[in-house]
């Protein structure tokens, strides 16, 4: 008799969101990401236009809608929510000395009614939320006293959630600061200057912050558990040219730099030489690197949605993370042109887990494409079923393999604005929310086919991905 397969046991099943593409900015100041009404890649407003649509401004209400979608997620069976606390939202500008009561309450609220439906909340601290003030101010996360400022922010959090909130995550995706300087790091880049300069001295300081925030949070309370979060995308070489294979493993280094820190407390060898060919010269202090080695994470998640191609000589794009995307002849691709490879992640799986040695949580992964609702108001999405179905067999073959994966947070569960294009029509939910492009609909959520779907999934812990149809 074949041995059924299934996810161990106690294994986090849930969805994740970000705070500024979901909630709306009611009750809290302008973030980073409400100035990009076209998306993460810009180009971005340095103040908002008077009659210009922006997409973040309501998003999906879930301000006012987070009871309804918590029930829906608990009545899919999660047992954990990867969410942001928005930082504007504590402290509005982010330079105040106290937090405000007004968005703490908001979040005690929310985590009170997932804690009464057993769901966990895993938070991110900052999903491309640097306060806008800090930036039109201070010069957001090219100045070190954004690290003061942020440390006033966790420390606000910690000591309100740590009961209730046992998982933490820094930066989002940190190492997308070298290509959405402005939304991941909070920094504004001027004509003609040193784009690699600024964006490595940001990251710098991110790693200090990171360091101190563990330091801080394990002063508090240490039974929590602190990761980082990085964009881990597969990248092949094009072909099997020498100049290809080594062009595409240094890309993998590009991202792999940002967990290298985080989790071995060190800057890698590697770094010097890009730096020295880049002009980079940090600003430091000796201080710096003892935090960042003596407060290293516990843990390592990351988002994986496609598998990217690099061929040397061909220009690249800030929408693969720095490297081209030609057509892969073996894999499909979603109507926005990612390409869909379950085995990537499993590749990613590996890697990782070779490299470091951590637990794993795959914080992001999903199908983002066109919906369609039917005259009966029904959504057939049963390409985002063998989307799903096909990743979640490629993690249950990684846990075989002995990559220890311990959650996966779908992203997007129900439907909100995208990141990337700040669009509603990108959707990636298993619920759809009734909003357009421009801002119109009723905001009603109807639950997809991939629903009852992903139901069924975290029911038989994850037994019905290998049933026979």
């Amino acid at each position: 008799m074949t041995e059924q397969k299934t996810f161990p046991k106690g294994f986090l099943w849930g969805g994740a969101v970000a705070a500024n593409q979901c909630e709306g900015a009611e009750g809290r100041g302008l973030c980073v990401s409400d100035m990009a009404p076209h998306g993460v890649r810009g180009p971005y407003d340095d103040v908002q236009h008077p009659g210009k649509y922006y997409p973040h401004k309501v998003a999906v209400d879930c301000y006012h809608h987070y009871k309804e979608d918590i029930k829906l997620m608990a009545e899919m069976g999660m047992n954990c929510f990867r969410l942001s606390i928005a930082w504007s939202r504590i402290f509005p500008n982010g330079d105040e000395a106290q937090p405000s009561e007004e968005g703490l309450r908001f979040y005690d609220e929310l985590f009170d009614e997932m804690q009464s439906l057993g769901i966990q909340p895993i938070v991110t601290l900052s999903h491309y939320e640097t306060p806008l003030y800090l930036v039109d101010h201070y010069g957001g996360w090219r100045n070190r006293k954004t690290i003061d400022f942020y440390l006033n922010y966790c420390k606000a959090v910690f000591e309100r959630y740590h009961d209730r909130v046992k998982y933490w995550l820094s930066f989002n995706e940190m190492n997308n600061v070298l290509d959405f300087y402005f939304v991941a790091g909070g920094i504004r880049i001027t004509e003609g200057e040193n784009k690699a300069q600024a964006m490595y001295q940001a990251s710098h300081y991110m790693f200090v912050a990171t360091a101190k925030s563990i330091a801080l949070l394990r002063s508090i309370d240490p039974t929590c558990k602190y990761g980082c979060m990085v964009n881990s995308s597969t990248l092949y070489p094009a072909t099997c040219n020498p100049v290809d294979v080594f062009g595409a493993y240094r890309g993998r280094r590009r991202k792999y730099f940002f967990m290298d820190v985080q989790v071995n407390g060190r800057y890698p060898r590697y770094i010097q030489r890009t730096w020295r060919e880049n002009g980079v010269h940090l600003e430091t202090q000796p201080e710096d690197f003892e935090v960042i080695a003596a407060n290293t994470v516990d843990f390592i998640s990351f988002s994986y949605y496609r598998s990217n191609t690099y061929e040397d000589g061909k220009q690249t794009g800030s929408d693969t993370g720095g490297f081209i995307s030609d057509p892969n002849p073996y894999l499909e691709r979603t109507a926005f042109g990612w390409q869909i490879d379950p085995m990537g992640l499993r590749y990613v799986c590996n890697e990782i887990t070779d490299l470091f040695h951590k637990p794993l949580l795959i914080a992001e992964n999903g199908m983002g494409t066109y919906d369609e609702v039917k005259p009966d108001g029904t959504i057939d999405d049963d390409y985002r079923i063998d989307y799903l179905k096909r990743h979640l067999q490629a993690v249950y073959e990684a846990i075989q393999d002995g990559c220890e994966v311990f959650g996966y947070t779908y992203w997007g569960p129900f439907d909100i604005v995208s990141a990337g294009t700040a669009q509603m029509s990108k959707r990636y939910g298993f619920v759809y929310v009734d909003r357009d492009d421009e801002g119109h609909g009723t905001l009603k959520r109807s639950k997809k086919k991939s629903f009852d779907y992903y139901k069924k999934v975290i029911a038989t812990n994850g037994a019905s991905l290998f049933e026979e149809e």
